[in-house]
């Protein structure tokens, strides 16, 4: 197999930092939330934390296997991540809910970016980010339906 473009180690490893960021950032909600709806959302956020850690692995893998180098690094991921941060502190149960939503559905729409260009270039590439992109979306939805 050739090595990929810059087109798909790029965008293989936008992918890798948002989807460790959101790994992050859920975990960090998962042990702050507080509220009504605490121990649903606890156990959602693990879902969203499993989902993410899966993807990760399979994106950085494929990263090295089409040439690439993953970083994981978490200087990489702080400086190079499309999510803001997580406010510091308690996050009541309602809002987390809304922010979680936000933050899995803006990390899958910004995958969804990158699916036509490299599915032009590496189909196998381009499929595992239609994937990705579909788990994060039931993701979502899942925390969207539950307010």
């Amino acid at each position: 197999m050739k090595e990929a473009s810059t087109t798909v180690t790029s965008a293989l490893q936008q992918s890798l930092v948002d989807l460790i960021a959101l790994e992050l950032q859920s975990k960090q909600a998962h042990w702050n939330i507080r509220g009504a709806s605490f121990r649903s959302l606890h156990l959602a956020l693990d879902e969203v934390v499993a989902a993410a850690r899966t993807a990760l692995d399979e994106v950085a893998e494929r990263l090295g296997q089409v040439g690439g180098f993953p970083d994981g690094r978490a200087a990489t991921v702080a400086r190079d991540t499309i999510l803001s941060e997580i406010d510091e502190g308690m996050l009541e149960s309602d809002k987390a809910y809304q922010l979680m939503a936000e933050k899995v559905q803006q990390v899958s729409d910004n995958i969804k970016g990158f699916i036509e260009p490299v599915d032009e270039e590496d189909p196998v590439s381009g499929d595992l980010l239609i994937s990705t992109s579909a788990a994060l979306d039931l993701q979502a939805w899942f925390l969207r339906s539950a307010v």
